[in-house]
């Protein structure tokens, strides 16, 4: 063998080696995760039902887990700035998105440069309806009334909503497509701060979830009208559905733990038995079920079979309802 050749093969022989190497060490590096904190990007403000579940829920883990899980709120863009942040991050497993329907529905409205398709999801956790909510001082004590208001002033009832694209808004307005009516939307950083101006008067009506009012309907400072669901909601029996009022609609959201695309297959499937163990703890649970917040787990299979049949039924609700950005 030359000079040359047995040159070449030492270098390929090193190669090998550094690339073997390389192998072992992120072998390691996954089997050892987690060795730092994780993080929970929550994309909207503190204060609302996806704020109130991921909290909950990194609480959660601390039964299984050395390291701990730590929520940040990046709110902005309906949820888009909060999820972009996530799908841009390394794909290692240590920042984490509470995904919520919208991933579903922003794409279609040219809002933010991604797709459900650009998580890899964990589980889902929670599914629930929409609601129209007013203040307990309101005129209105029945959807018929509220919905005849809009009707003699078109534009002026204002009704707001977690951001342009969130599904509340979309709620809001699948109300008016069904019933021939017209609001005047008003967009904020998430359902809390829609909640709070509601509750400062600034506003007329909230098309959030049970989960974002129960305090203040407990408080009696708010009156639930009705649900766009198919059944009544759970604390909430008094309140009829929007089909008991010959309206037939139905729209909510569902929140859920998603990773960026390209995650490592070890890691997801150390997240899945997390979530599954964490999703079972007693105070999880009780935080759900004192928030409203209907639990409807999903292993990470059945969340993306269900994100892609949201993601086509909203591609479809949005085009006929002519929402764009």
């Amino acid at each position: 063998m030359s000079i040359h050749a047995t040159r070449r093969a030492f270098a390929a022989l090193a190669a090998i080696g550094a690339l073997a190497a390389f192998g072992v060490t992120a072998a390691h590096a996954q089997s050892d995760y987690p060795n730092r904190p994780i993080e929970l990007v929550v994309p909207f403000q503190p204060g609302g039902g996806t704020d109130a579940l991921a909290r909950s829920f990194a609480d959660a883990t601390r039964k299984y887990m050395t390291q701990s899980m730590v929520v940040v709120n990046k709110a902005g863009g309906s949820g888009a700035i909060g999820w972009q942040d996530v799908i841009s991050s390394k794909p290692d497993g240590y920042r984490l998105a509470v995904v919520t329907v919208e991933v579903t529905t922003l794409p279609h409205m040219g809002i933010g440069k991604f797709t459900y398709e650009d998580f890899q999801p964990i589980a889902r956790l929670n599914a629930d309806p929409a609601a129209i909510t007013v203040r307990a001082d309101a005129p209105w004590n029945t959807i018929e009334e509220f919905l005849a208001a809009a009707h003699a002033k078109p534009g002026t009832v204002a009704v707001g909503n977690a951001g342009p694209g969130s599904i509340w808004h979309l709620a809001a307005s699948a109300l008016e497509e069904k019933t021939g009516t017209k609001f005047n939307h008003v967009p904020f950083q998430g359902a809390g701060p829609a909640v709070l101006a509601l509750m400062g008067g600034h506003i007329d009506a909230v098309a959030v979830s049970p989960a974002e009012v129960t305090t203040y309907i407990a408080a009696g400072k708010m009156k639930m009208l009705a649900v766009m669901a198919d059944q009544r909601v759970k604390n909430f029996e008094k309140v009829p559905t929007m089909k008991e009022r010959n309206i037939d609609l139905s729209i909510g959201t569902w929140r859920g733990l998603a990773a960026p695309k390209n995650t490592p297959p070890q890691v997801i499937a150390y997240l899945k038995n997390l979530a599954q163990k964490a999703s079972n703890e007693p105070a999880f649970r009780e935080t759900l079920d004192k928030q409203n917040l209907g639990f409807a787990y999903a292993d990470d299979v059945q969340f993306k079979q269900a994100m892609a049949r949201d993601d086509a039924s909203f591609k479809v609700l949005i085009q006929k309802l002519g929402i764009k950005n």
